[in-house]
């Protein structure tokens, strides 16, 4: 990872950080920043294996309201020059019963970059509900127009099924996902696919650290669209099983 690609995630937390300082006062606004090992999202990394620098901040009403702003680094966008992801989203979030929840919002994902002539940009709109019980959720995303540089993927959706209990004498708070993406378009027929993910963290004084284990059901095959030509000639696995380190705070 070059220094161009640290360069706008530094200064995006570095903006997280002021922006929460100068607001606290006034606003219930939250600032965060992480370190992972590789980003992966959906199953699939976002750096071709490489770590990434991420940060942002979120605003949070007492009546359930929120936004928020998040970026990081990555390497993966086609017949671009973008080497950031940054994401804007709104919504609502609230309890409507003992140990249920429900959240419901929007989430641009934004690559800003040059593409090349023709190429279907990766920015993406995508709209979810999500219902929580104690430490189950289920969450249903849908695109509201092409996702993430698929050609007429339009009204593609993402289902999340995932788990977090905590054990309080260890301190110790275990994961579990399962996530099914589907990729619309009659050109897209066979790319769909499904990712796991098993975790654990910790707080340490307000320093979350984890471990991850991931993977998925891509097709690994030379030339399939889950892989990524490298400058040496070979082909790396974007979809491949992974164990990835975090360490994130929130201030």
């Amino acid at each position: 990872m070059n220094k161009n690609k640290l360069l706008i995630p530094l200064t995006l937390a570095a903006f997280a950080t002021h922006a929460s300082a100068l607001a606290e006062e006034t606003l219930p606004v939250t600032a965060n920043i992480g370190f992972v090992t590789d980003y992966l999202y959906r199953g699939i990394t976002q750096t071709g294996g490489n770590p990434a620098i991420q940060g942002g901040f979120d605003y949070a009403h007492a009546s359930g309201v929120y936004a928020g702003l998040w970026g990081s680094n990555v390497s993966w966008v086609p017949a671009s020059s973008a080497s950031l992801e940054l994401d804007t989203y709104f919504g609502f979030k609230n309890s409507v019963a003992e140990d249920w929840s429900y959240d419901a919002g929007f989430l641009r994902y934004n690559y800003p970059a040059v593409y090349a002539p023709g190429a279907t940009k990766a920015n993406t709109n995508e709209i979810y509900g999500a219902i929580g019980w104690k430490w189950l959720s289920a969450k249903y995303s849908r695109s509201l127009s092409n996702l993430f540089g698929f050609a007429g993927s339009r009204g593609s959706g993402y289902l999340d099924v995932s788990g977090s209990y905590k054990l309080e004498k260890a301190g110790v708070t275990l994961g579990a996902h399962y996530g099914k993406q589907t990729i619309s378009g009659a050109a897209n027929s066979g790319l769909s696919y499904t990712d796991y993910k098993l975790s654990a963290s910790r707080d340490f004084s307000g320093y979350i650290a984890g471990i991850a284990y991931s993977s998925t059901n891509t097709k690994k095959g030379p030339g399939e669209l889950w892989n990524a030509g490298l400058a040496d000639g070979s082909n790396l696995d974007l979809g491949r099983s992974a164990i990835i380190l975090s360490v994130t705070h929130s201030f």
